[in-house]
């Protein structure tokens, strides 16, 4: 748990960040969360019984339980923002470092795409080496992952390169929550519909997917379940008892671009995983994540857009206050924010440079590993709600058509889709 950070949020009654959330379930509901696993974005001061209890952060943003947050404004968000990147980097010194805006991104870490050889001997002659190479499947984009001279910052170092393509591999939330013990990946099996993408974590076990065809493909290392990449998997493709996603029973390819670490998620698994599932066919991802702009980011996602496939983002949770976040930013991409049940903005979801549409992020109930049930609250959450409708209609005019089914409201771009969507936590058994 993060030194000094959680007692301050604790002493102050705000609560710590995440972008996207999963609220506890309060009095009967589920598990899948305990002890942090390391958060990515902090944690999640809920309320059981009379005493507050951080748990493992998901996404960045602002989670809070009734009016416990209630009075935070865009300055405290920001703030709030900066002290959770100071500490996810602090908290994985070996493997993180910093851009010169503050923002995550992997140590002595710089990607070039496709460098030509004279590119590599120049940067070989001022000193870097060469980490690994590979190719980025679907647009065949050679990555030679570049490591700077010993004792300079990959920030500083980067500008020393001769002519190319380079970016810092930056980091993208969010992370995950902890899980009970023994939760394994969903089972992969054969369904029909449309196929979807998803980025995030792992998608752990549970009996909302029995119906469901989930393949997933690590990107990190093995495949680890998260309940971040869970919930958002079940509000595509879940379905049991009373809860019931937007293509119960689809098909549903996960990319797991963190392999269980908050350290991982970077522009180049990202790319990746973008690459692989375009090959695979998919034309709707869903990546509720977010993070700063990135040269890698950009042309992954222009090359899966070139390739038809649509890309649908969540504007994240760190108030009007932060910068737009990336990927939800990039143009092109279908840009999401989330409304509660009576159709109001959510207080903390980001701004955008646009923003497309908004859907329920707020009072509903998703899965977690284990066949258990969490309330969820975030923009990450209204997202995948926004993509698999996309899907459903399944057609090249999708964007259009969904916006003429739209509702309007308030800060919510073309309008409300999805509105009858969410399943209430009551449903499921949470009090």
């Amino acid at each position: 748990m993060r030194r000094g950070w959680t007692m301050a949020v604790v002493a102050t009654g705000l609560a710590m960040p995440a972008m996207a959330q999963l609220l506890p379930a309060l009095g009967g509901g589920g598990g899948g969360m305990g002890a942090p696993l390391g958060g990515l974005t902090g944690g999640l001061l809920g309320q059981q019984g009379s005493q507050p209890t951080v748990l493992g952060g998901v996404q960045g943003g602002l989670d809070f339980v009734g009016g416990i947050a209630r009075d935070l404004n865009p300055t405290d968000l920001l703030s709030l923002r900066r002290q959770r990147l100071r500490d996810l980097v602090h908290d994985n010194r070996p493997a993180l470092d910093i851009d010169d805006d503050g923002n995550p991104i992997r140590r002595d870490e710089i990607v070039a795409t496709a460098p030509s050889d004279a590119d590599l001997a120049a940067a070989k002659a001022a000193g870097f080496t060469v980490l690994r190479r590979e190719t980025v499947e679907g647009p065949d984009l050679p990555l030679v992952v570049l490591a700077p001279p010993k004792g300079v910052p990959a920030r500083k170092a980067i500008g020393r390169l001769p002519q190319g393509d380079y970016a810092l591999n930056h980091i993208y939330e969010p992370a995950f929550a902890a899980l009970e013990p023994g939760g394994g990946r969903a089972a992969e099996g054969r369904a029909g519909g449309a196929l979807m993408g998803l980025i995030d974590g792992g998608v752990g076990a549970h009996p909302a997917f029995a119906g469901a065809a989930i393949e997933q493909r690590g990107f990190a290392g093995a495949v680890k379940p998260s309940g971040h990449g869970t919930a958002v998997a079940s509000l595509m493709v879940g379905q049991a008892g009373a809860f019931r996603g937007v293509l119960p029973g689809g098909r549903l390819l996960a990319a797991d671009i963190y392999g269980g670490s908050e350290a991982n998620g970077s522009a180049e698994a990202i790319a990746r995983a973008l690459g692989w599932l375009t090959v695979r066919g998919v034309k709707v991802v869903n990546m509720s994540l977010v993070g700063p702009p990135n040269p890698l980011l950009a042309a992954a996602v222009k090359a899966a857009q070139t390739k038809g496939v649509l890309i649908v983002a969540a504007v994240g949770n760190d108030g009007p206050a932060a910068p737009p976040q990336y990927p939800a930013s990039y143009p092109g991409v279908v840009s999401v924010t989330g409304v509660d049940a009576k159709g109001r903005a959510l207080i903390e979801a980001g701004r955008p440079t646009h923003l497309d549409f908004a859907a329920p992020g707020a009072d509903m109930a998703g899965a977690v590993p284990g066949g258990k049930w969490e309330a969820l609250r975030g923009t990450s959450f209204a997202a995948p709600l926004v993509a698999a409708s996309l899907a459903k209609l399944d057609r090249g005019d999708a964007v259009a058509m969904l916006a003429g089914e739209a509702k309007p409201g308030k800060k919510v771009g073309r309008g409300i889709v999805c509105g009858d969507c969410a399943t209430p936590p009551k449903a499921v058994g949470i009090k």
